[in-house]
């Protein structure tokens, strides 16, 4: 009797016990299905980048500008909580596929996050790197020398009117060129590879360079991160 008693114990606490974790389960699912973008942090310090890019620059870029992207491109989609499993790249990539009511907010935004947080992988504290390897033969092929492949990005960064970027891209082909997106528009979106790309926005320089756009881009060549731009050619994660 004893025994009956026991063996009847247990399974009542093997199924209160699983009872009381069905709201656990539930709650960690419903979280992995529609949990929102957070913003990363920086990969270095805020002042890494001196003298080149300022310590203010980089706070005010990162923990406002891209913020408030990544809060509207949260707001945009929450009543479209399903395009959270999409993510941004793959929304960028298919704006088709973003309803149309929101589909300029999510591109504006979502380029804002992915767009910054290319920038900040693109730039890095070992400064005074120099292409090397299969990208420095795929820009001397598509531009004739370094130097002038250099002289054609400043070109076209300078000549972004108003806010933008510039972008080195490869295309399907393999083939190198160089682009100008205006606000924040992807290149990604345009099925392009982005190598390395610089901010022109005026936030991203003004505090330091005020209107000496040419400036900046000249000393921005000094922290860019040729390791991952030759990672980015090649496809390397």
């Amino acid at each position: 009797m004893k025994k009956k008693y026991s063996i009847l114990l247990l399974a009542t606490l093997s199924i209160v016990t699983f009872i009381a974790l069905i709201p656990t389960i539930s709650a960690k699912s419903s979280n992995l299905s529609d949990s929102q973008f957070e913003l990363k942090p920086l990969p270095y310090a805020y002042d890494a980048l001196e003298p080149y890019i300022d310590k203010e620059t980089m706070m005010l870029h990162h923990d406002k500008h891209e913020k408030a992207y990544l809060d509207n491109l949260n707001k945009a989609i929450s009543k479209y909580p399903e395009l959270y499993k999409i993510g941004i790249e793959g929304m960028l990539k298919d704006l088709n596929s973003v309803p149309e009511d929101i589909r300029e907010t999510v591109k504006n935004n979502a380029g804002g996050v992915y767009n910054h947080e290319f920038f900040w992988s693109i730039m890095s504290p070992e400064q005074n790197q120099t292409p090397a390897g299969d990208l420095l033969k795929a820009i001397n092929k598509d531009f004739q020398s370094f130097d002038n492949f250099k002289a054609k990005f400043k070109e076209a960064a300078l000549g972004r009117f108003g806010s933008g970027w510039a972008f080195l891209v490869k295309d399907k082909d393999g083939k190198l060129s160089i682009i100008s997106t205006a606000n924040q528009d992807s290149p990604i979106s345009q099925g392009l590879t982005p190598i390395l790309g610089i901010d022109v926005w005026e936030h991203a320089y003004y505090l330091k360079y005020q209107n000496r756009r040419g400036d900046y881009i000249d000393n921005w060549w000094n922290v860019v991160n040729w390791k991952q731009a030759e990672n980015n050619y090649s496809d390397k994660k």
